[in-house]
């Protein structure tokens, strides 16, 4: 009761208005943001994400990667700035709306101990049994799915239990391409798998990401190279932004993070 009773510090405007994405450009300007006013999270943060294109999202954990991510949904709103996708200030669309034009991939999706068709199609409701299985064919999951005992029928267990870490991904990603959504929002969707499978999901990625308006937050470097704009992330504010070849070109923080990345693999070989 008392959870139900919470209200919740992000509001809707009386009649807002629905969100329309023409586009899918996003844009930050000056936001900042605290989870605690004696600790900023994000300091005057800008930056545009064009239609179409790929912002990646990097840096040491703490740094404010995520919490992007969790404005931008409008789990929060910031402390000042403003966030415009098309143009719209999301504090004044509805909330429905703004959800709806996402569609997130998250570090541990979060599946109900039904079965696999109705954990995909949770994603969209009123999806054919026929666009189910094209969307899972999309995400590289559906021949693994069949060769389940009972199919799309099985069960998956509390949370996707019986699932594989690659398994979970990819229905996460399946219910991503079932939304079909303006805007695609990848948290660390790859950072519990092992090479194989990342592989797989990443040929997935293409699919989902096509056309459409990307944010990925990474830790595994190797899986942005070819984002149209990095930002490196540090304290809050965008210490470095640009391609992978200028942050190397550089030379500054992206490159000791690879450097760092490297140097752990190599201790794992020796």
């Amino acid at each position: 009761m008392e959870l139900l009773n919470t209200e919740s510090s992000v509001t809707e405007a009386i009649d807002a208005p629905p969100l329309y994405v023409t586009q899918g450009r996003v844009e930050f300007r000056d936001v900042s943001f605290s989870y605690d006013p004696r600790k900023p999270n994000l300091q005057d943060m800008s930056f545009v994400a064009e239609p179409g294109k790929t912002v990646a999202l990097v840096g040491e954990t703490g740094g404010g990667k995520t919490t992007i991510l969790k404005l931008l949904y409008r789990y929060y709103d910031p402390d000042k700035g403003r966030i415009m996708i098309d143009g719209q200030d999301i504090r004044g669309v509805s909330l429905d709306s703004l959800r709806d034009s996402f569609g997130m991939v998250p570090q541990d999706p979060a599946l109900f101990n039904m079965s696999v068709l109705e954990n995909v199609r949770y994603a969209r409701l009123d999806a054919t049994d026929t666009e189910i299985y094209e969307a899972c064919q999309a995400a590289a999951i559906h021949n693994k799915i069949l060769s389940f005992p009972d199919g799309y029928r099985s069960t998956v267990g509390e949370r996707g239990v019986k699932l594989s870490g690659g398994e979970l991904q990819r229905i996460a990603i399946a219910r991503a391409i079932l939304r079909n959504p303006s805007i695609v929002l990848l948290d660390e969707a790859t950072s519990m798998v092992d090479a194989e499978t990342e592989h797989l999901i990443q040929g997935a990625f293409r699919k989902l990401t096509r056309g459409r308006t990307t944010f990925v937050v990474a830790h595994r470097l190797s899986t942005i190279q070819h984002a149209d704009q990095i930002l490196v992330i540090s304290n809050g504010e965008i210490a470095e932004r640009g391609t992978h070849e200028e942050l190397f070109a550089l030379g500054g923080k992206y490159v000791a993070l690879w450097s760092r990345q490297l140097s752990k693999k190599t201790d794992v070989v020796e």
